[in-house]
C-alpha cells in the first residue's frame, strides 16, 4: 500500500490477516472482505484502494500455485495425471432433461423482464450509480497497478518465495506425523498442490483438504485411509492455530488501537 501513500502499521496489519484467517474458516473469502474492512477502520486506508491491493496480492498467490503444480508435473507426472483425471469424472453431471430446460429458459426470460423495467423506471438514479462504481472501480484499479510500483521487489518476491516454502516444508513435515506417510519432496509438492485446491473448494478446506491429501499418498503408494488420518491430523493443526491466533487477534486489535487513541 505504500506505493498508493498510506503505510498501515505492521501490527494491525498482522491482525486484521490472522483475523482474515479466521474468518474464512467460516466462509470462503470473507477474510479478504474483513482485512479490509478492518484496515479501512483503524489505519483510514479507502476500501476499494485496500481490494485492489488484495486482488494484486491474489494473483500473485494464483502464478504461485501455478508454479507448484508445474514442479508437481515435473516430479510426479503419472500422479498429478491421474488425479487430474479423478477431478474430471467427480465434475462430471447427467443430462439436463428437457422440463428443467424450460424452466431454465422461463426464468431468463422472466429476468430480462423484470430487469428491462427496472433500468427504464430508474435510469436517472442508475447512472448516479453507475458513476459511483466507475469511482469504485478506479479505486480498485490503482490498487492492482500498485504491484507494479513497489519499492522493494526484490523483498517481496523473497517473502512470497519464503511463504510458499514454508507451506511446502510445513507439508513434508507433517508427513512423518504418522507412521507409515512419511515420502519425499515430490510428494510433499503434490500434496500441496492438491490440498490447496481443498482449501478453496470448502470453508478452511475442511473434509477437501485431507481428502486430496489422502489420493495423492495414494496414488504414491500408501493406503487411503492412513492418508486420510494424515491429512486429516495436517488440516487439524492448522485450524486449531488459525482459531487460537485469530481469536486472539480478535480480542487485541480493538485493545492496541483504543490505547493509541
Amino acid at each position: 500500500m505504500e506505493p498508493l501513500g498510506y503505510k498501515p502499521s505492521i501490527l494491525n496489519t498482522f491482525l486484521a490477516v490472522l483475523i482474515g484467517y479466521l474468518a474464512n474458516l467460516a466462509i470462503p473469502r470473507l477474510g479478504e472482505v474483513l482485512k479490509c474492512t478492518l484496515l479501512s477502520k483503524y489505519e483510514k486506508v479507502p476500501v476499494e484502494k485496500i481490494v485492489g491491493t488484495i486482488v494484486a496480492e491474489r494473483a500473485f498467490d494464483v502464478i504461485s500455485l501455478g508454479v507448484i503444480f508445474l514442479l508437481a508435473l515435473t516430479l510426479q507426472f503419472n500422479v498429478i495425471l491421474a488425479g487430474w483425471h479423478q477431478l474430471q469424472a467427480n465434475a462430471v453431471q447427467g443430462p439436463v432433461d428437457n422440463s428443467s430446460r424450460n424452466y431454465i429458459l422461463m426464468g431468463i426470460a422472466a429476468f430480462i423482464i423484470i430487469a428491462g423495467i427496472v433500468v427504464f423506471s430508474f435510469r436517472h438514479k442508475l447512472q448516479k450509480a453507475i458513476a459511483s462504481i466507475k469511482l469504485i472501480l478506479a479505486g480498485i484499479w490503482e490498487g492492482v497497478i500498485s504491484a507494479s510500483k513497489l519499492k522493494k521487489h526484490n523483498l517481496f518476491f523473497l517473502y512470497s518465495f519464503g511463504i510458499w516454502f514454508m507451506y511446502l516444508l510445513a507439508t513434508f513435515i507433517g508427513l512423518y506425523g504418522t507412521e507409515g506417510t512419511g515420502s519425499s519432496f515430490a510428494t510433499a509438492i503434490s500434496c500441496l498442490a492438491y490440498a490447496s485446491i481443498g482449501m478453496i473448494l470448502t470453508p478452511g478446506g475442511i473434509g477437501a483438504y485431507a481428502y486430496f491429501m489422502a489420493k495423492v499418498l495414494e496414488l504414491n503408494g500408501v493406503d487411503y485411509t492412513l492418508g486420510l488420518a494424515n491429512g486429516t491430523l495436517q488440516w487439524f493443526s492448522q485450524f486449531l492455530i488459525v482459531l487460537v491466533l485469530g481469536g486472539i487477534s480478535l480480542i487485541l486489535l480493538p485493545i492496541v488501537n483504543r490505547q493509541k487513541k
